[in-house]
């Protein structure tokens, strides 16, 4: 074990359902660890001290589409030397109408330690987590949260913002009330010291005025004033229509960015994006693929914090 992944000997969770469940030490702890396997990987330095799931089994359960986030936990998995196996709900019993509960006693039963799971069901992972013996990590559920997601995006964000971001204005803009990235971001970046910003149509940041720390605003330029980095959320083109927004080419006449809609922010500030993007209508091509785009380092990012977390859930139980 690394001596940054020492700092987390205080870690007492079977699971990561959210980041609201992790402390400041905690959340530096995960993010000093993850920058620095992170460089071990990229510098081919990785040991055998690294492979620490070896003889661990992790389970990949995706009930919802994914690229980023199932391969970037599948090469963490096998980067610490886990078995890793795949739950293809197309596949599975689940299309023949069993449960999550029975399917997911099924891969306990079958020798699964962990299981990565992503449900549609807000609340679906918690419901794992209380009625089996695996250690559960939650990639996605619903609108509700998106914790490594979370975790990516603060490491990206600290290393762009020079080391910390107590103090920082982050700029959260787009749709805000369906994103699961959005409410696990707030509790990471509030409680790292950050100041958050949210914009988008009003029927998309209603209920976020009194969350502690963070300010609604009353429009696109007043979110990007004096921000320091601005991410953008994805536009989930069902709702376009039938929750406030009247069209594609409405929101992107009031919400999308481009270069110079970003000059309300801080010179310079950078541009993050949890993908997939849809360019064109949250920010432009040029915005997303411009030196300013650190969604790139996000995904890379991705990696590194999913090895960081894995261990310590393991870790709990078989100490």
């Amino acid at each position: 074990m690394t001596a940054v992944a020492a700092g987390l000997g205080t870690w007492t969770r079977r699971h990561l359902l959210d980041v609201d469940q992790l402390s400041r030490p905690e959340l530096e702890a995960i993010l000093d660890e993850a920058a620095e396997l992170r460089k071990q990987r990229a510098n081919a330095e990785l040991d055998e001290a690294a492979r620490r799931l070896r003889g661990h089994t992790v389970g990949l359960a995706f009930y919802e589409p994914s690229t980023r986030t199932r391969v970037s936990f599948e090469l963490a998995a096998r980067e610490l030397g886990a078995t890793v196996v795949h739950l293809s709900v197309a596949g599975s019993s689940a299309v023949k109408g069993e449960s999550l509960i029975d399917s997911m006693l099924t891969l306990e039963r079958a020798g699964v330690h962990t299981v990565v799971l992503r449900h549609a069901a807000a609340g679906a992972p918690y419901l794992v987590a209380r009625a089996t013996g695996l250690r559960v990590i939650n990639a996605g559920d619903g609108a509700h949260a998106h914790p490594t997601q979370a975790l990516l995006d603060a490491l990206t964000l600290r290393e762009a913002l020079g080391g910390s971001l107590e103090g920082r204005t982050i700029a959260i803009v787009g749709d805000v009330a369906h994103s699961r990235v959005a409410r696990s971001n707030l509790h990471a970046l509030t409680r790292l010291g950050a100041r958050v910003v949210l914009g988008g149509p009003p029927s998309w940041v209603v209920g976020f005025h009194a969350w502690p720390g963070v300010r609604v605003a009353a429009g696109l330029q007043d979110a990007l004033h004096d921000a320091e980095a601005v991410m953008a959320l994805r536009v989930q083109l069902e709702r376009i229509g039938g929750d406030g927004v009247g069209s594609l080419r409405e929101y992107t006449r009031r919400w999308g960015l481009d270069e110079e809609r970003m000059s309300w922010a801080r010179p310079g500030a950078p541009i993050l994006h949890p993908g997939p993007t849809n360019e064109g209508i949250e920010l432009t091509a040029e915005l997303a693929a411009g030196e300013r785009s650190l969604i790139g380092r996000q995904v890379s990012n991705g990696v590194a914090v999913r090895m960081a977390v894995l261990p310590h859930l393991a870790a709990e139980v078989d100490r």
